[in-house]
């Protein structure tokens, strides 16, 4: 069992690591259009971190919140156990609200940079950083993304100096199926 204070040691650390960030030679897009942006995403592949280890069927839900923020609800699976894990978080722009970078938070007053530095013309996939080139993050609107536009992302991506190498491809396919239509 975690440690109770867990959380909020993590956050600390964040925060004292300036995680609001965006990693150096990195621009969030412009024209950013965060209604278009709201609604389920399915995330296609990730860099490796503990609070993601073992998913799949990993989906992101973006909503407006009442403060003008957006809600965030992540969820995912653990195949082998069938355990469901699910965070609500919020988001808030970073600066103005027509560009691609917000701060997010799943642990109170400590946020974490999403940058968004790749999108699609029609909002069907998008490229995530996170503060640094430790967090990276394919999504799409469907749970397949067409190889062609994966192998782009992954060069682009290869040439922001991300480790995509170490990019873990999330399983969504028909294990995922079942899970989908209980949630």
């Amino acid at each position: 069992m975690p440690h109770p204070a867990l959380p909020i040691i993590l956050g600390a650390a964040l925060l004292l690591a300036g995680c609001t960030g965006l990693p150096k030679g990195t621009e969030p897009v412009t024209d950013f259009e965060l209604d278009r942006y709201l609604g389920q995403w399915y995330e296609i592949a990730r860099l490796d971190h503990s609070f993601e280890r073992g998913m799949e069927c990993v989906t992101a839900d973006y909503s407006l919140r009442d403060d003008g923020g957006v809600r965030v609800l992540n969820r995912g699976v653990k195949l082998d156990d069938d355990e469901v894990e699910e965070a609500e978080g919020r988001a808030y722009f970073i600066g103005d609200d027509d560009v691609g970078r917000l701060k997010v938070s799943f642990f109170g007053p400590f946020y974490g940079g999403y940058n968004v530095i790749a999108l699609d013309d029609d909002y069907r996939w998008s490229l995530v950083a996170g503060p640094d080139r430790d967090y990276l993050w394919i999504l799409a609107r469907t749970p397949l993304l067409d190889e062609a536009i994966r192998r782009d992302l992954v060069a682009q991506a290869r040439g922001l100096d991300f480790p995509v190498d170490e990019l873990i491809w999330v399983d969504q396919g028909q294990a995922c199926d079942a899970w989908r239509q209980e949630g």
